[in-house]
Order: structure tokens, then sequence, then C-alpha cells
């Protein structure tokens, strides 16, 4: 199929990207931006999604800070125009305590998704299974955007509002990334029905650090797919709390995160078999989280 009419209007920079999502919409339109493409075009072209005007930000790839990625005092900030590629191949700059977001990117679709794709566009999409969505809860990132009314920052945990929602008001630009949670021991893994695909269930997880003792200080467990957005399971990151590492806890805290999920039926799978996967998911993204630690 082929996308509804619309008007293009290329961006020259932030400002300018603003100042036309809100003339447009002040006239009645219905604008959106596009960088990468790779989720909108799509839902355009299955007519899911229809606007009347794409406002293009990819003239914005001129500022380096718009593709940067760099390591800080705060945490990695990426700037919101860089690809999935892009973050890949950046292993030597996120360092130990970020380099799950490389690790991750091989579950984002294909090569040239990942090539053409961006981090921002990614998670203001807002799909609940988006390895970056997920990826924004666990390591708690801080969305920088700019609107008409001067900068704000949006904790990821206050991001993600509902099926495909997300805090982005329509004449708001994303211009940065910030993940502040630094998670050495960390691991993301889902499952498709064929790589490439839109993940069923995918999980993301992180281990505090052990103590003098052996257990551990903590832990987080985020879920996608199995609500309308990403979601964190404080019972299952109860479990962790205090626990010695190994295939019992592992396995007792992917059992809290099954049970405390209400996830829905589709053509993708029942309520039953979304929790089956869950405990799977959670449970091998624990292990590898907790391998990844000894081997550093």
């Amino acid at each position: 199929m082929k996308p509804a009419a619309f008007t293009y209007h290329k961006a020259h920079d932030v400002a300018d990207a603003i100042g036309l999502l809100s003339r447009l919409s002040a006239d009645g339109e219905d604008p959106k931006l596009i960088a990468g493409g790779q989720s909108l075009i799509p839902m355009m072209s299955f007519r899911l999604a229809r606007p009347t005007s794409l406002v293009d930000l990819g003239p914005l790839r001129r500022d380096p800070a718009a593709t940067s990625i760099q390591l800080d005092g705060a945490g990695l900030r990426i700037g919101a125009l860089a690809t999935h590629r892009s973050v890949e191949l950046a292993t030597a700059q996120l360092g130990p305590d970020f380099d799950v977001l490389a690790r991750s990117m091989r579950w984002v679709g294909h090569l040239p998704i990942r090539s053409r794709g961006t981090v921002a566009g990614s998670i203001v999409h807002g799909d609940a299974t988006a390895e970056w969505c997920l990826l924004a809860l666990l390591l708690d990132a801080v969305i920088v955007a700019e609107g008409p009314s001067g900068t704000r920052e949006i904790a990821a945990e206050d991001m993600f509002q509902g099926f495909y929602a997300t805090a982005i008001e329509p004449d708001e630009v994303v211009t940065e990334v910030l993940f502040t949670h630094r998670a050495p021991r960390s691991a993301l893994t889902e499952f498709a029905r064929r790589h490439g695909d839109f993940a069923v269930v995918d999980a993301a997880v992180s281990l505090g650090s052990p103590g003098p003792d052996g257990s551990l200080t903590g832990g987080r467990v985020v879920l996608g797919g199995v609500a309308p957005a990403p979601v964190r399971v404080p019972e299952a990151e109860q479990v962790l709390v205090g626990g010695t590492p190994g295939p019992e806890l592992f396995a007792a805290c992917a059992d809290a995160a099954a049970q405390a999920i209400d996830p829905p039926e589709d053509a993708a799978g029942t309520a039953h078999y979304r929790r089956r996967l869950t405990r799977t998911m959670v449970k091998q993204a624990l292990e590898q989280a907790w391998e990844r630690g000894q081997t550093r």
C-alpha cells in the first residue's frame, strides 16, 4: 500500500522544526517528525498513521551533537539522531557500565533498519516491545525535549504512557537521551517468531554488586510485550535483594515476574503463553547478566 497524501517539510535546525510543528498544528494539520522513518513510514504505508505533514529532521545531522555518543560524569549522552548501528559499533565509547546498549542492538530488526533508525525515534514511538524503550527504563534515561516553552527533561518512568503513547508533546523535538544508571551486570533478551520481527516478549535486567557475603544488593527487571507500555516489575526485583546469585535465585525471580503480570491475548499468543515466555526470558537475561559481570 501507499501512504495517504501528505506535505513534506525540511527542518534546518531544532528551532525551525519546532516552528514548523507549531505553525502546522495551529493551521489544523497533524504534523509528524521523521528522522530514520523505520517505524513511521511502514505505519503510513498501511494507513495506520495518516499525518498531513512530515517534518524531516535529516538536515540536523550536520550538527555533531545530534549524533554524538559521549560518556561523562552524569552518565551516557546519546544525540537524538544517533542510529542504532552507531551505538552497536560504539562499545569503546560506552564503557563497561553501558555496553548493554551495544549488545542489545542485535535484536533491533536487520542491518538496514539499524543503519537508519534512530535512538530517539524509537523511544518517542513508544512501542511496548522496542528494545530502546526497555533500556530507557532499565538505565534511568532522561529524555531531553525542546519546544516553544523551552527545554524540559522527562524521566523514563514518566515517558511511556500507554499503547504507542509517550509524554512528548506534538510541538516538541527530542534533542538528547541521557542514560544515568550504570549497569555493568546487565542483559536484554527477547523472543520473536523470526529474527528481526517484533518481539512477543522481551526482558531487560541488571544485577547489583554482590555484598561481602556474596548476596546481591538488588536488581532491576523490565518487560516488554506484557502490557501497553514497557514496565518494571518490582515484585521480581524484590526477590533479588539479599539473594545468592545462581540458578535457584534466578528461577525464583523469573517466576515472580511471570506471576506479577497480566499480559494481553492476541494473534501472537495467549496470556498463558506470554507468562511462560516471560519466565524463560527473565531467567535467561539474569544468567547472561551475571555471567557478564563474572568475566570483567
